[in-house]
């Protein structure tokens, strides 16, 4: 996942799987510069279950790379 990509995550996250703002802020925060690692942060904090945590990787697979280098 590029950066660019997580505007369209996040708000994948919300409209799509429902997660909460506060969630989300905190997968931001404990992923950092990494945001790469959102995913799994979500999960490993137990914000998202399995089947999410499968959703949102079928999302980012579908995606195109844009600004890809």
């Amino acid at each position: 996942m590029t950066t660019a990509q997580l505007p369209d995550l996040i708000e994948f996250l919300r409209r799509d799987l429902a997660v909460p703002e506060e969630a989300i802020a905190l997968g931001v925060q404990r992923a950092g510069e990494a945001s790469n690692l959102l995913p799994m942060v979500l999960w490993q904090y137990g914000l998202v279950n399995t089947t999410e945590l499968e959703q949102i990787f079928d999302w980012l697979e579908q995606r195109p790379l844009s600004n890809a280098i």
